[in-house]
């Protein structure tokens, strides 16, 4: 590609090699040579003249594409499928005769496209069990943690960070379950014929009903399904592809919510991503730490969310058996969804095994914020030594307004707590037990070891593991 070219950044700077090689053109056109040869092996088994020598040419020649000559051959046909049953026809004279015998397009186009699915959400489902493993470290090891809760993002009670983890976590697993789910219900098109109706499978088979069903089979197997979609038009039904790209905009929508989350507990210098020894955070500051892994994901996040609609449009618009203005949109959108997908999972596998947890800072936001929250304990427990509830709730209404405005309106320290040490009122209450700052998360320490040990574990043991991954570092 010439410096003058536009390149695909999630292929250059943000997708793994591994994804992008699966979309990438060896692999989709060699998956098509694997095709034909799969529907000729079921023919010949099936009774139709094809030749063990025929075979052994398309066999020999499943990999060594020429795409100049493909290329030349589409310009002049403008037929892409066409354009590579020539090509390789140019490669096996013998075999050019049988080459796509009795299929449409869409026996190699589809089909490939199903497999290229199934392969994109082994790996990605892979890589998100391993995101899901790390955080549920991380969870554990800060399950005690306190930290401010917040809720219409002003302070409230707190929590720990482990169980905040686990908010996280709960929804990540509810992203796995669907893309699992939606993995499971992937079937081949099979071999349809033209409008669905298998007609010329029929006719090449001398209208042997059982024979065109076992063709099916056979071919559907060899690609490595359990079955076929039992109807189809032309295509299979787009709708598969919006459950699909439905699935992982879900983890898009996960994942945008958490970097969110991270960048808002850095603006707070509370939780921080990982930042390298030599990493610059602005050009102009140099003092800046800017979370800018989480800001990539939040970004990444937004796209794959936005081809949810692509793909929803997409398969609205089929009419009857099929429409080809499935055809452009899809080899933009089915690619790129996967592509940002891996993007995402990619940066949040590097974000979560390098978060840093300052609890000094926690501490202090804490002892900030605690005056006011512990003013229920405090009442409670001086009506336990004998005061009176309706006469100590207006004493706190009168110093907590006092020190609201010594906060907010002089920019002072909160005193709300030394006002109430004060108070005659106030003077039987055993402050350093009602303020243990370990008091105030409740249960959420315990949550976490029960979230983790009867939740998340028996949900993951759940999913078989379907697909690897190789190590890949986010590249910029």
């Amino acid at each position: 590609m010439s410096q003058l070219d536009y390149d695909n950044p999630l292929i250059t700077r943000y997708a793994s090699r591994e994804m992008s090689q699966l979309w990438g053109p060896q692999k989709k056109f060699s998956t098509w040579r694997r095709l034909w040869l799969f529907l000729a092996r079921a023919e010949r088994q099936l009774g139709l003249a094809i030749s063990n020598e025929q075979i052994a040419e398309l066999e020999a020649n499943l990999d060594n594409i020429d795409f100049d000559a493909a290329a030349a051959h589409e310009r002049r046909l403008r037929h892409d499928v066409m354009a590579h049953v020539h090509t390789l026809g140019d490669l096996c004279p013998t075999a050019r005769p049988i080459i796509h015998f009795g299929a449409t397009s869409c026996y190699v186009t589809d089909n490939t496209d199903l497999i290229l699915i199934r392969e994109s959400l082994d790996l990605v489902q892979a890589r998100l069990v391993r995101v899901i493993r790390d955080l549920a470290r991380f969870a554990s090891s800060h399950r005690s943690q306190p930290c401010l809760g917040f809720t219409h993002l002003q302070p409230a009670q707190p929590t720990t960070i482990g169980k905040r983890a686990c908010l996280w976590l709960f929804d990540l697993l509810q992203d796995i379950e669907a893309l699992h789910w939606r993995r499971s219900r992937l079937a081949a098109r099979g071999v349809k014929g033209t409008t669905g109706t298998q007609a010329s499978f029929l006719k090449l088979f001398n209208d042997d009903h059982a024979k065109v069903r076992e063709l099916d089979r056979l071919v559907s197997q060899a690609m490595g399904f359990d079955e076929a979609y039992p109807v189809t038009g032309q295509t299979y039904s787009r709708k598969i592809d919006v459950e699909v790209i439905d699935a992982l905009a879900g983890l898009a929508q996960t994942a945008h919510k958490l970097a969110t989350d991270l960048r808002i507990l850095a603006s707070r210098k509370e939780v921080e991503e990982p930042f390298e020894k030599e990493q610059i955070g602005s050009s102009a500051m140099a003092y800046k730490r800017n979370p800018m892994r989480s800001e990539r994901i939040c970004s990444l996040s937004r796209y794959l969310i936005s081809l949810q609609s692509s793909a929803a449009h997409t398969f609205a618009n089929q009419w009857l058996e099929r429409t080809l203005d499935d055809s452009a949109n899809r080899r933009i959108s089915l690619p790129q969804a996967f592509l940002t997908a891996d993007a995402i999972l990619l940066l949040l596998q590097n974000v979560v095994n390098g978060l840093v947890v300052y609890p000094k800072v926690l501490e202090r936001h804490l002892h900030e914020e605690l005056p006011f929250m512990a003013t229920e304990n405090i009442m409670m427990a001086a009506v336990e030594k004998g005061g009176d509830r309706q006469h100590l709730h207006e004493k706190i209404r009168q110093h907590s307004q006092a020190a609201g405005h010594r906060v907010k309106v002089e920019g002072l320290d909160n005193n709300l707590l030394d006002l109430l040490k004060a108070d005659p009122d106030f003077a039987r209450v055993d402050f350093d037990a009602v303020l243990e700052i370990g008091s105030f998360v409740g249960r959420a320490p315990e949550q976490v070891d029960e979230f983790l040990r009867e939740y998340l574990e028996p949900r993951l043991q759940a999913i078989p593991a379907t697909g690897s991954t190789t190590e890949a570092e986010i590249r910029v």
